[in-house]
């Protein structure tokens, strides 16, 4: 699984951390900026590099991370790409569900609430990578809807 990681300047310092975790995993990781520290950085840019990089991947099942402040304005910036399902996830369970149910491809962390909290950001991305979209119809016609609107 490919996963294309994604940060502005709020989450710059933990997207460091969560890189060096997956790589330390064996997952394949790219860094899809921003690759330095720059306070005057705008979350779009990213957010539309990993959708981008995600959409034109030829791998099974590509995802992206992606870290800002809040987690909402990457998210809100992915979501407006066809085949993007992007989640804020703030706990475990909320990151099973938004696999299981919605086949969730994109991960949206808000640094400022997990950044100082490693066991749980870790226990969020653990959550996520590995469950599986349980691929219900209701979802899959759920998810159709979405792209229809994108």
């Amino acid at each position: 699984m490919k996963i294309y990681l994604g940060a502005d300047h709020q989450g710059f310092a933990m997207k460091q951390q969560v890189f060096a975790y997956l790589a330390k995993q064996g997952y394949d990781v790219e860094d899809v900026g921003d690759r330095e520290l720059d306070p005057d950085d705008d979350f779009p840019e990213f957010a539309q590099m990993a959708a981008l990089k995600i959409i034109g991947d030829e791998d099974s099942d590509p995802r992206a991370i992606l870290l800002c402040g809040g987690g909402q304005g990457m998210c809100m910036a992915a979501n407006r790409f066809r085949g993007i399902r992007a989640s804020v996830i703030w706990d475990a369970y909320e990151a099973k569900m938004t696999r299981n149910d919605n086949d969730s491809n994109v991960l949206c962390l808000p640094s400022r609430v997990l950044e100082k909290n490693e066991a749980e950001w870790k226990d969020i991305i653990d959550t996520w990578l590995k469950t599986p979209f349980a691929a219900a119809p209701r979802y899959k016609r759920r998810n159709a809807q979405i792209d229809e609107v994108a």
